[in-house]
């Protein structure tokens, strides 16, 4: 649950780190001195870079588009007249695939009315974006929750018309509010209801709802997070019936139990006499009618942090703490979907830290990184988890942060309440070369404004790349295609779509997508890659016509 209070602003003075010398003294008269010590040579850390065109606002939520771009969306203040949930902008990076000397555009906001804060959200395979239910909605960040919260709105956006189109609500579902959610392999959108066990399942292409039976499901979906695993899977840690964990297999639509999570990963619940919601009004939002609801008192069974498929196979996930600091823990598959996984013990956050609402991003080296409630940021490489980047001073032990990866292979980094907005991560690393998408078949010539086929192996990645807990989801395993003129080496992004599978980790599987090449792509020679997760596959000649 997003608490609206942590997102307060609060400013803060840039600091840097400096690094000072000092020589040998002199002895007595006539003595020698000594040699001068030689000075250490640094050892390299990852580093941040501010963005030179910084946003209009503050942002808490972006995801990365098809065409290489960022859709992004403010960070309400709840204030009158001030940055509202129904405010979005774009970041394109410059001509030669910079991101942090883009610039920004305002976007479309959704039909008045649809203003969703803690939602739950996907890139489609076709390109476009889904928003699913709210948390709060209209800018009403009250609790006990106002009776326009939990919202069973939803709406898709379409980029390239810079339009979004309302979606009727499950049959039966008044509330949604923040839920977890994934895009299975076949394309289809999955959530789990937040006040009860019911699953639902979006046609991307009819925009109709599918009721889902969820055999086996433990608990209510509160407060929970989805991780695809390979072979599409689902993986989910129960919040109610602690420390429980399981995983939905989409064949059978049931779900495996994979046993206690070996450490406690879930902090108690802040408010243990419930809060209460409705009764949601009749509304026409966009041409379609939502409403009414009943009211209701909902229970929250606490936090958890995000988890992170890594490129082993294996899953990272974090754990929220009220008096750090909190645990973490890693999950391997069983051996086929109908078996459990198991748990181990991971290392803990440092300096009583912890992942409460936070998020974790997978960097092009395998490292999963972290930023804690203290807004500071954490690597963890498979054994060791470690800060990287230190808490901002004055952020009085709580600072909103959202990470996305980046095709460049960096992490955009979003920091609303501080005077810096955003900036990217520079990891150090680099990926292994079987982690790469390949291209197996590709035109040699293109034309621009035309769309093409490409042909490849693990083009959607080996990840998601991107978690926050139970909402905010912005995962990234779908593949970009990425023009590079060889004269002038300016970049240019093709819009993919279609995708023939939204797996991870897919392997030898051939996978295909269809690139719109850019109507301003520079003609003569280029090379093209496929990215995904930050991660590009080896380049093939192309001219572009």
């Amino acid at each position: 649950m997003r608490r609206f209070g942590r997102s307060l602003f609060v400013l803060l003075s840039c600091t840097s780190l400096l690094v000072s010398g000092c020589g040998g003294g002199g002895g007595s008269t006539g003595s020698t001195a000594p040699p001068p010590t030689p000075t250490p040579t640094p050892t390299p850390t990852p580093t941040l870079t501010a963005l030179t065109n910084q946003p209009p606002v503050g942002l808490d939520l972006a995801m990365l588009l098809t065409d290489g771009s960022v859709m992004v969306q403010a960070n309400p203040t709840g204030t009158p007249g001030g940055p509202s949930a129904a405010d979005f902008y774009k970041l394109t990076p410059d001509a030669s695939g910079n991101y942090a000397a883009g610039t920004w555009t305002r976007l479309a906001s959704p039909p008045a009315g649809y203003a969703p804060y803690a939602s739950g959200e996907a890139v489609l395979a076709d390109g476009r974006v889904l928003f699913v239910g709210g948390e709060y909605n209209q800018d009403d960040y009250r609790l006990p929750f106002g009776p326009t919260a939990l919202t069973n709105m939803s709406a898709i956006y379409d980029p390239v018309a810079d339009r979004w189109t309302m979606i009727p609500p499950p049959p039966g579902t008044p509330y949604i509010g923040d839920v977890p959610s994934a895009v299975l392999p076949n394309g289809r959108f999955i959530f789990g209801s937040k006040l009860n066990r019911s699953m639902w399942s979006l046609d991307p292409a009819t925009l109709t709802w599918t009721a889902l039976a969820g055999t086996g499901k433990n608990d209510v979906f509160a407060e929970e997070g989805f991780t695809l695993l390979p072979g599409g899977s689902v993986l989910t840690i129960d919040l109610t019936t602690k420390p429980q964990s399981e995983h939905y297999v989409p064949a059978r639509d049931a779900w495996v139990q994979d046993g206690p999570t070996a450490v406690t990963l879930t902090s108690p619940t802040g408010s243990p006499g419930g809060l209460t919601y409705g009764p949601a009004p009749v509304q026409t939002v966009g041409g379609i009618t939502y409403g009414p609801g009943p009211t209701g008192t909902y229970f929250p069974p606490g936090e958890i942090g995000p988890a992170i498929l890594r490129p082993d196979g294996s899953v990272f996930a974090t754990g929220a703490s009220v008096s750090g600091p909190a645990h973490t823990a890693i999950y391997r598959p069983g051996a086929n979907p109908d078996a459990a996984g198991t748990w181990t013990v991971g290392p803990d956050f440092p300096a009583a830290d912890d992942a409460d609402d936070a998020p974790a991003a997978l960097l092009p080296s395998g490292n999963v990184l972290v930023a804690g409630a203290s807004g500071a940021l954490y690597e963890f490489d498979g054994t060791n988890f470690r800060i990287t980047v230190a808490a901002p001073a004055g952020g009085n032990g709580g600072v909103p942060v959202f990470l996305l990866p980046l095709p460049s292979g960096q992490v955009l980094v979003l920091t609303p309440s501080l005077n810096i907005l955003a900036r990217v991560y520079n990891p150090l690393g680099t990926p292994l070369g079987g982690w790469a998408p390949t291209i197996t078949n590709a035109p040699t010539n293109v034309v621009r404004g035309q769309s093409y086929t490409l042909t490849g192996t693990q083009l959607n990645g080996l990840s998601e790349a991107a978690a926050v807990g139970d909402e905010l989801t912005s995962a990234t395993n779908y593949p970009l295609v990425r023009l590079t003129n060889n004269a002038t080496g300016h970049v240019f992004y093709a819009r993919t779509h279609d995708h023939s599978s939204m797996g991870v980790a897919t392997g030898n599987l051939p996978v295909t997508t269809h690139f719109d090449v850019p109507a301003n792509a520079e003609t003569g020679q280029a090379t093209l890659v496929v990215v995904a997760n930050g991660i590009a596959s080896l380049p093939v000649t192309v001219t572009v016509g």
